[in-house]
């Protein structure tokens, strides 16, 4: 089974996720929290690693997918000459404290009849640990296992007969007919605690639609590509940690950059800089409880020492990420090595204080009220500008070569202090707003005096260097230079010519060495990253390019997959997407992006109704 990264939908409950590949098999799925050890991995290893199938025995049905409308309830559809049936995955959602995991998959036969197949191997400790299976007596209701290793247990249910198979597989044969249904549901549970009580399916799919629908009622955003935009809302409600507000970057780990290449890396970590932006648009787009939630989450990650700031944490705060290899996992086509945890988690990078400080400006601006609390910690983060901007860092990239003087994250530097003195200045606040007015002035002429090359027109990627960088986008989109400023302009331009991919618009974040180790301390190259391709989007907006803007806009929608879903980068030249999936940073860019359409679209219509002439 040819395996893209795009065939997968996700099904989660906010605590942890699994991904579904469109031919009906469970390749990834950690338990009972996002970054716990996988039991199915064989998405990143073979199937002797760990999956769940259940697709028609039919080699030649039919498939179709979609969300159910504003849920995370994946409906997949399989036809064949002789019936139709669908497949409803979801798993429930659960208040935090209460309940464990439970993926339930739901059988319906539509039309005629359809033969069926479920085969489930579990192998707990990412495809290591084989459990011990142990069959429960039947009992009214259906056939039961509990596959048992160590701390954990999985209990799977089914209104099917079931059968166990030399190689520890637990499988399934039913034919569904029209208007029949067949369940089967598993349930992770500590494994010294006794066996859960099975499933109730009917009431478990009530719940959990009328927790996304309910949910998804409560976005403001009316604007274009409604679809799309709450599509991506949902996905980044998904990737919350419902018991702390944390959110990890993505559900996986080490799905490459790079067919083949070493650009593989954890993503079920909170970056400080994901976490803030991404509820930064869930704040502008009505969702407050989670900017608030958020901000109770970094305040306790922190604690009472900001000086020791990390760029990441675990979902519950952790710092201690230790970066380590799986030997025993190839990796996604063979793409090695397989990684949990991750090493730049010490990096220095002085970006992610801005990306806060605006996260809590662009929060509160849309309703969250003000807290005390909450200013101390930002008045102790600016600090940490005032004594280290001027130092070299990693960078948003967490390059893992030599540390430089990024641009973008003095930019940023720039930002955090701009925040706080625009708060002090709308009388939310007081504090020193001359020493802070001071700190901005000086890390905005340093800026301008050692990170802009004249005879290009352009700012680079770092003090003395020639190299571009697709972070400098963000300079109009954070108010640093405002966007008719030549700098932007030619900045915005070289960035098109230099960093594209080819002609359908999308750009690299920065320029790599192929094979030979880079500047970023690493080989191999890696593919048009998408979110930096949605900033181009609203830098061409901010300057007037619309029509452009909108063009490759729909272009990066296009590219996602049947069921709305990104990654964090897409190959051109394979024509697939690559990294981990699906990636918050992908689609809180896309939201960013259609809320920057939307707000010119609603300029453009006011002046047109005014008679002002905007050509001029």
């Amino acid at each position: 089974m040819t395996a893209l990264i795009e065939d997968h939908a996700l099904v989660g409950d906010m605590h942890t996720a699994a991904l579904i590949h469109r031919r009906g098999s469970v390749v990834w799925q950690s338990f009972p929290d996002f970054d716990s050890p996988a039991a199915f991995a064989s998405l990143v290893g073979a199937p002797e690693h760990g999956s769940w199938d259940l697709c028609p025995t039919a080699p030649d049905a039919q498939v179709r997918r979609r969300y159910l409308p504003g849920t995370l309830v994946l409906e997949t559809t399989w036809t064949t000459h002789d019936g139709q049936a669908r497949v409803l995955d979801l798993m429930p959602h659960r208040a935090p404290g209460c309940g464990n995991p439970q993926l339930i998959r739901v059988v319906q036969g539509v039309r005629g009849e359809m033969q069926m197949s479920s085969r489930i191997l579990v192998r707990f400790a990412y495809g290591k640990v084989a459990p011990r299976l142990v069959r429960h007596p039947h009992q009214f209701g259906g056939d039961r296992y509990a596959a048992l290793a160590g701390p954990d247990s999985l209990y799977l249910d089914s209104s099917a007969p079931l059968s166990e198979h030399e190689n520890g597989t637990v499988a399934a044969a039913f034919c569904v007919r029209a208007g029949e249904r067949q369940v089967l549901a598993l349930s992770w549970q500590p494994s010294h605690l006794p066996a859960p009580p099975r499933p109730d399916p009917a009431a478990a799919l009530e719940s959990t639609l009328s927790f996304w629908t309910d949910w998804s009622a409560r976005s403001t955003y009316t604007g274009p590509y409604q679809q799309e935009v709450h599509r991506s809302l949902i996905v980044l409600k998904a990737l919350t940690y419902a018991p702390t507000g944390g959110m990890v970057a993505a559900p996986t780990t080490s799905l490459p950059e790079e067919i083949h290449g070493k650009r593989n890396w954890d993503y079920r970590y909170t970056w400080l800089r994901d976490a803030a932006i991404a509820l930064s648009v869930l704040a502008l787009t009505g969702h407050l409880e989670e900017a608030a939630d958020w901000r109770d989450w970094l305040a306790r990650a922190i604690a009472g020492d900001p000086a020791t700031v990390q760029i990441m944490y675990s979902i519950k705060g952790g710092r201690d990420l230790p970066e380590n290899v799986l030997p025993h996992l190839p990796g996604y086509e063979g793409s090695y090595p397989v990684r949990t945890g991750n090493g730049a988690a010490h990096q220095p990078q002085l970006d992610v204080f801005g990306e806060v400080l605006d996260a809590f400006h662009l929060a509160e601006e849309a309703g969250l009220a003000p807290c005390d609390d909450a200013f101390a910690l930002q008045s102790a983060l600016l600090t940490q500008v005032e004594t280290r901007w001027h130092l070299p860092d990693a960078g948003i990239w967490e390059m893992r070569g030599p540390e430089r003087h990024f641009v973008h994250s003095k930019v940023m530097g720039w930002v955090a202090a701009d925040r706080m003195v625009r708060r002090i200045e709308s009388g939310r606040a007081t504090g020193p707003v001359e020493k802070w007015r001071t700190l901005r002035d000086a890390i905005h002429a340093d800026v301008c005096a050692n990170g802009y090359d004249p005879v290009r027109n352009t700012f680079t990627q770092s003090y003395g260097s020639a190299e571009l960088d697709a972070s400098l986008l963000l300079i109009p989109l954070v108010g640093f230079l405002p966007p008719d400023d030549k700098r932007v302009i030619g900045t915005i331009e070289a960035i098109q010519s230099e960093l594209a991919t080819g002609d359908d618009g999308l750009i690299l974040r920065y320029r790599t060495a192929g094979a030979v180790t880079g500047a970023d301390g690493l080989a191999g190259d890696e593919g048009a990253f998408l979110a930096c391709s949605f900033w181009l989007v609203e830098a061409l907006t901010m300057i007037g390019r619309t029509a452009e803007a909108t063009t490759l806009f729909e272009t990066l929608l296009s590219l996602t997959n049947d069921v709305g879903l990104l990654a964090e980068e897409y190959d051109c030249v394979a024509r697939r997407q690559l990294g981990n999936f699906p990636q918050a940073f992908s689609h809180f860019a896309l939201v960013s992006a259609a809320l920057r359409l939307a707000s010119e679209e609603k300029t453009a219509a006011r002046d047109e109704a005014l008679g002002l002439d905007t050509a001029a």
